[in-house]
């Protein structure tokens, strides 16, 4: 007897919440696999995050950082502090503002990011590059407008809690 197909009929009308619990099912899915592979590089998922973030724009300050990760300032600060001291990234002073640091990657830090990068690189190519190209097309469509659908639900989350 043979397991049912992951594919809906054509016919089938596609339940929302079902979709959106398989979706972040495969992205649970995903982030486990690339957060093993990152283990063994010695990083994290968040030290990944931080290093690839500086790897396409060095000289963030903290805050631009954290804005760029989704994070408070406060939550960047205890990551960054330990990336500092394992020698990946380094602060330097930014002229005429004395609070605040630019922030780069060392040699180390760029070499580890590297090495994260081909890792993803590699995990998409083997799993969404595998699919063929009118239902890669089709998907980055849909997630395009589902985007822009979750940025307007998330403005107006923002303005009803602010207002």
């Amino acid at each position: 007897m043979s397991s049912p197909s992951p594919v809906p009929a054509a016919n089938e009308v596609a339940d929302p919440l079902r979709v959106w619990f398989r979706f972040i099912r495969l992205h649970r899915r995903a982030l486990n696999t690339i957060a093993a592979e990152l283990k063994g590089l010695g990083l994290s998922v968040p030290q990944f995050d931080l290093l690839s973030t500086l790897t396409e724009r060095e000289g963030l300050s903290q805050q631009e950082l954290a804005e760029r990760l989704y994070v408070t300032k406060g939550n960047v600060s205890g990551l960054l502090d330990r990336m500092v001291e394992a020698g990946l990234v380094e602060r330097r002073a930014i002229p005429g503002d004395r609070r605040s640091n630019a922030l780069y990657l060392t040699e180390k830090g760029r070499g580890l990011a590297e090495k994260g990068i081909a890792t993803q690189k590699s995990y998409v190519e083997g799993t969404l590059g595998g699919l063929p190209p009118q239902d890669l097309a089709d998907l980055e469509r849909i997630v395009l407008a589902w985007r822009e659908r979750a940025r307007v639900a998330e403005d107006a989350t923002l303005a009803r809690l602010e207002g």
